[in-house]
């Protein structure tokens, strides 16, 4: 009896089971995460990614094309809103990095007058200033003695002969032009004609300030006639030197205002382009580019990194705000306007950028109406209903107002 109860509830069991039948999945229906649209399940459940709980989609309520439709309630909430295309003057900007150097131009060679040996150096650290006037070494010469030595005599003679048969005067101003070629001053050579003694040290003074960039001497080294002893560079003008491709310097005003930014110290200088390199580099094509800034103070120091803003002619362009422009890294999409709350995907072709206004150079025309804002709010409600992005197959059937 026993087994008998047994076996009528394992038969009733079997049968229920068999009998019950799973509710067959709805193939029009399909799961997406509201933030993470890529997510595609034929069931329900949860984002894998951000664990929310997975929406239905009707798949017979998908379009088919890469337009969509939006409730008022959709674009209120969205804040869709659209302009249409107006065509005019863009002035277009390029911001180039840059960096401070040297002026070239007011750079100073200090130069041994003659050869010598450098008895004392009065500068003996590259960065160390000099001013205009400042003694900076001095020398012995052998030359430079027997120079005074032989003026001294001619003083003599003059002195014991008179200027009748021999014109000591004529000599003596020979004499006296080579001392101070060689880098005697004329209170030195007065000197000389007063006591008719001779300088073995002559000291040799700065005709130039600056600060010292390169220094190639020491005390007790022996120099040769017209040796580079020390340079001296003038801050008081600086150079600002970008490169710059070649192709963009028909677009460029030559004439017109550039700005140099410092970001190290805060504050904006304004220029002129003082100098284009002729020579091009022909594997990279880029020429050099360079801006003369006063320096007020010194506070620009050569090697300090800036931008260099150039501001390009005024060209008839078609231009929208840049948050309109969806952007990937080989393609830029914005979303037109098409019909009451619908709207379509469309790839553009981009130009310069100036201050949050990005110039079009293709895919858009005259009246077009664009979506300036919520662009990208309206892409993922596309991803959400299509499990796709709205740039996938681009360049493709977004094409057709292309101008190839």
């Amino acid at each position: 009896m026993k087994f008998l109860k047994i076996f009528i509830f394992s038969f009733v069991t079997l049968t229920g089971c068999q009998n019950k039948k799973e509710a067959p999945l709805d193939p029009d229906i399909f799961y997406t995460c509201s933030m993470h649209p890529q997510i595609i399940r034929d069931k329900p459940g949860k984002c894998p990614i951000c664990q929310m709980e997975l929406i239905s989609v009707n798949r017979k309520k998908v379009t088919a094309t890469d337009e969509i439709e939006l409730s008022n309630e959709q674009i209120m909430l969205g804040n869709i809103q659209t302009d249409t295309i107006k065509g005019g003057e863009m002035e277009s900007q390029t911001v180039l990095p840059a960096t401070i150097s040297f002026n070239e131009r007011n750079i100073t060679t200090i130069s041994a007058r003659l050869p010598g040996r450098i008895e004392k150096l009065y500068f003996r650290n590259i960065g160390d200033y000099v001013s205009k006037g400042a003694a900076v070494y001095s020398l012995y010469s052998e030359e430079l003695n027997n120079a005074q030595q032989q003026y001294v005599l001619l003083l003599q003679q003059r002195k014991e002969l008179g200027n009748s048969v021999i014109n000591f005067n004529q000599l003596l101003e020979s004499a006296r032009t080579k001392l101070v070629l060689w880098g005697m001053s004329q209170g030195e050579v007065r000197e000389i004609e007063r006591t008719h003694k001779t300088r073995l040290e002559i000291t040799f003074y700065s005709n130039a300030s600056g600060f010292i960039t390169s220094l190639d001497i020491l005390e007790g080294d022996y120099a040769m006639g017209g040796q580079a002893l020390m340079k001296l560079a003038d801050v008081s003008k600086v150079w600002v030197e970008a490169q710059v491709y070649t192709s963009l310097l028909s677009q460029l005003d030559k004439n017109g205002q550039v700005m140099v930014q410092i970001p190290e110290l805060g504050k904006e200088v304004k220029g002129k382009i003082d100098f284009v390199n002729p020579e091009v580099n022909p594997q990279s094509r880029i020429n050099l580019l360079r801006v003369n800034i006063p320096n007020p103070g010194n506070q620009l120091k050569p090697g300090m990194s800036a931008y260099i803003f150039l501001k390009g002619t005024n060209v008839n362009s078609i231009s929208i705000s840049s948050d309109a422009i969806i952007k990937n890294k080989n393609m830029s999409m914005i979303w037109l306007k098409t019909g009451i709350n619908k709207f379509r995907s469309q790839m553009v072709t981009t130009g310069s950028d100036n201050n949050g206004i990005t110039e079009i150079t293709n895919g858009l025309k005259n009246g077009d109406v664009i979506v300036v804002s919520g662009a990208y709010l309206l892409n993922s409600e596309y991803m959400l209903r299509n499990g796709s992005n709205s740039m996938q197959g681009m360049p493709g059937g977004n094409m057709g107002n292309m101008k190839m």
